[in-house]
């Protein structure tokens, strides 16, 4: 556990995403380890996100809804990670990215890990204003917020490290072709007979120029990659993963215990999350009237 909170802290600080630290293409952490950490850090939020219930009185049985919030944010992000794995994995072949199944499991991994690093240490915030208001909507709303800055930071940890593995293993690869071409050069010319005529002048032959990297399904065919075309891919995986996220913790509610409503691990399918939140603010801004 130690190492895995070490690995965290490497993270936080860029240590860990160096591109130093990238040449092999992998993010040197420990995948079971570090999801360790990340639930450690969703349990300590969803107790500060369930602590509403528990304070106000929100419903019948307030201890269970805390207990219920504190399984609920770690299963919330596992659960999106599972359904957005794949489709990664895909989107960053098709930008012709040599990253492995691996290494793309890590990288994700790792960004999970900022999310909830972020989201934990909105934890104390949160627990406050569920001391301090009454207000269920508010909650609702404060707690959406924590969740998209958390998200944000995460994704945008993971787009950014996704560029630097790229940069740090194309500057591998041609390092590497550019030694085997020096030692291809030496053995050559280590069988040139000495006493073979120079022509006055002339240069020490050079060796080829290495040959390009194969590209990607959505590279031109000269080898020049479509660098518009791989900001969307990940970018729309981006509001891809933020959409699962989302309509999964709708899936899960509830997390904060509404007011005079007893307890359930789950509420009945209806609406969608974003009918929620515009149902959150506009009751937060016209009270009564909605």
């Amino acid at each position: 556990m130690l190492r895995s909170l070490r690995d965290l802290d490497r993270i936080l600080r860029g240590d860990a995403t160096r591109l130093s630290a990238l040449r092999r293409g992998t993010i040197d952490i420990s995948v079971g380890g570090l999801a360790l950490v990340i639930a450690g850090l969703g349990i300590l939020y969803g107790l500060c996100m369930g602590s509403f219930a528990l304070f106000r009185g929100a419903n019948t049985n307030g201890g269970l809804q805390l207990l219920a919030s504190a399984v609920k944010v770690p299963v919330l992000f596992l659960l999106t990670l599972l359904i957005t794995f794949p489709s990664l994995y895909v989107f960053n072949a098709l930008v012709g990215s040599r990253l492995s199944l691996v290494s793309v499991l890590q990288l994700l991994v790792a960004a999970l890990a900022v999310m909830l690093a972020v989201l934990a240490s909105f934890g104390p915030i949160v627990a406050f204003f569920s001391l301090s208001t009454t207000s269920y909507s508010f909650m609702q709303l404060l707690n959406v917020a924590m969740f998209a800055v958390a998200g944000f930071m995460g994704l945008k940890f993971l787009l950014h490290t996704l560029h630097r593995l790229d940069v740090a293993q194309t500057e591998a690869l041609h390092e590497a072709e550019a030694e085997q071409a020096r030692r291809t050069g030496a053995a050559a010319a280590a069988h040139v007979s000495p006493v073979a005529p120079v022509a006055p002048g002339a240069e020490a032959a050079r060796p080829a120029a290495p040959s390009a990297a194969p590209g990607g399904a959505l590279d031109r065919l000269d080898g020049q990659a479509l660098g518009a075309n791989v900001r969307t891919v990940f970018r729309f995986w981006v509001i891809v993963f933020g959409l699962v996220g989302a309509q999964m913790s709708w899936v899960l509610r509830p997390f904060i215990g509404a007011p005079g409503t007893p307890f359930e691990w789950f509420r009945d399918r209806s609406s969608n999350f974003f009918e929620a939140v515009l149902r959150a603010a506009g009751n937060l801004l016209f009270p009564g009237h909605l």
